[in-house]
C-alpha cells in the first residue's frame, strides 16, 4: 500500500512506465474555501461597483459645469466668456481625481477578473477552459502588498479617451463661438483677439492657453491608446480588458 502511495503507473503506447507521483501543485478546494471565494468575488465586484461610481459622478460634475459657463457666456451680449475658461480649469481638477478613481476600481477589476477567468470559467466550462497557472500565487500576493496595474499618465489618457476630450472639444467650440459670432460676427483676427481678452490677459494668451491644452490632452489620449493597443497584442487579452 506504501508502494501504490509513493508511485504511479502510467500506460503509454502498450509500456508500462513508473514515475514519482508528485503532489498537484494546487489541491482542489473545499466546500468551505469555495464559499469563502465566492464571498470573496462579490465583495471586490461591489469595490469596483463603487468606484465605479464615483468615476462616474466626477464625469457628472464636469458635464453640469460646463452647462452652467456655457448658460453664463452667452447669456448677454456683453458677457464675457471668463467662466469657459475657467470650467476647464475646473474640469481639470475633475479629471485628475477620477484618474486616481480609476486606478482603484482598476485594481479591483482585475482581482475579479483573475476570479472569473480561473476559478469560475473553469468550473463552467472545464473540458474547454483551463486555469493559467500561478493564478492563486497572484491573487494572493496582490492581497498582502497591493499595487496599482496602470500608471497615474496612463489613467489620465484614458478618463480623457472615455469623456473628457469630448467635453474639452464643447468648451474649446464654445469658446470660439463666443468670440467669434456673439454677439456679431468678427471681421478681423485683431478683434477676435480683443474680445477673446480677459481682464489683463490679452486673448494671444487665452489662444496659446488653448491649443497648448488641446495638444496636452490629445497627446494623453494617444499615449494611452497605444499602450492599451501594446497591451492588447503582446499580452492577448480580451479587447473589453485591454481598454477598459
Amino acid at each position: 500500500m506504501a508502494g501504490k502511495a509513493d508511485r504511479a503507473t502510467v500506460v503509454d503506447m502498450g509500456e508500462v512506465i513508473r514515475r514519482d507521483e508528485s503532489p498537484p501543485e494546487n489541491p482542489e478546494f473545499s466546500p468551505a474555501e469555495i464559499g469563502a471565494i465566492a464571498h470573496l468575488y462579490r465583495g471586490e465586484v461591489y469595490r469596483c461597483s463603487v468606484w465605479r461610481t464615483r468615476l462616474d459622478t466626477t464625469t457628472n460634475w464636469a458635464v453640469v459645469t460646463l452647462g452652467v459657463a456655457l448658460s453664463i457666456s452667452y447669456a448677454a451680449p456683453d458677457a464675457s466668456p471668463l467662466p469657459l475658461v475657467l470650467v476647464g480649469v475646473l474640469n481639470l481638477f475633475f479629471l485628475t481625481l477620477e484618474a486616481r478613481r480609476y486606478r482603484y476600481c482598476d485594481s479591483w477589476r482585475i482581482r475579479f477578473r483573475t476570479v472569473e477567468k480561473n476559478f469560475y470559467a473553469p468550473i463552467i466550462d472545464p473540458g474547454q477552459v483551463c486555469a493559467e497557472p500561478g493564478w492563486r500565487q497572484q491573487v494572493a500576493q496582490d492581497y498582502v502588498r497591493p499595487q496599482f496595474r496602470i500608471s497615474y499618465l496612463h489613467a489620465l489618457g484614458r478618463r480623457i479617451r472615455r469623456s473628457y476630450l469630448w467635453i474639452m472639444l464643447i468648451q474649446l467650440a464654445a469658446f470660439l463661438g463666443k468670440v467669434a459670432v456673439h454677439p456679431t460676427p468678427v471681421t478681423s483676427l485683431d478683434e477676435a483677439m480683443t474680445r477673446a481678452d480677459v481682464g489683463l490677459i490679452p486673448g494671444e494668451v487665452l489662444f496659446a492657453g488653448g491649443i497648448l491644452y488641446l495638444v496636452a490632452f490629445s497627446g494623453l489620449a494617444i499615449f494611452s491608446a497605444i499602450a492599451d493597443r501594446k497591451d492588447y497584442l503582446e499580452k492577448d487579452l480580451p479587447y473589453p480588458d485591454a481598454i477598459y
